[in-house]
């Protein structure tokens, strides 16, 4: 099957179906190509992943802790929550985690929350990290790595990265840092 030119006409262009002795014209054409594009674009924005948006629910986490306790981002509800993506291997993350420990020990007491997501692999590793980096929040680990399905879910491509959320658990900003991370803060806490 192929299309072929009919020379023909010259005003309007005839594309002659093979097989079949169809025969479409050059609108007709740029109508079915309007179509197939439009049709394409609805199923890959039904059928796409979709990313997160500032304002909507952040999607659920459920991991074990350092104790392997099963723990809940819903259970922070009412809180204003860091969710932190980080590994023990990763160099900026470490470099990070004092300011995050920092502002966690500043805003605990007036309902500042961090969930600490690790995507380490080797436990001793991570809980290693944790206590050199004296971090006493909320630590979370899938024990997957890259494979993580909740930095999956989050759409996590490198770290750190970070999701600030309101006491409602909806999303208000993505990766905020420095002065930016802790006004942010001072007004979700007010």
């Amino acid at each position: 099957m192929y299309f072929q030119k009919n020379e023909r006409r010259t005003k309007i262009i005839i594309w002659v179906f093979k097989t079949g002795r169809i025969f479409i014209y050059k609108k007709e054409m740029l109508q079915m190509k309007k179509i197939i594009f439009t049709l394409v674009f609805l199923m890959s924005a039904f059928f796409g992943k979709a990313q997160l948006r500032v304002g909507g629910l952040a999607p659920e986490i459920s991991l074990p802790d350092t104790r392997d306790s099963i723990i809940k981002l819903s259970s922070l509800r009412g809180k204003v929550v860091l969710v932190d993506f980080w590994a023990s291997w990763c160099m900026p993350c470490r470099a990070a985690n004092p300011s995050i420990v920092r502002l966690y020990k500043k805003y605990k007491e007036k309902g500042f929350e961090v969930l600490a997501v690790s995507i380490d692999t080797k436990k001793d590793a991570w809980l290693r990290a944790i206590r050199q980096d004296k971090m006493t929040y909320t630590q979370v680990n899938e024990n997957t790595g890259w494979s993580s399905t909740t930095a999956e879910k989050y759409f996590v491509e490198q770290i750190p990265t970070s999701f600030l959320l309101d006491q409602a658990g909806r999303l208000v900003a993505i990766d905020p840092y420095g002065n930016e991370l802790e006004t942010r803060i001072k007004n979700l806490l007010k």
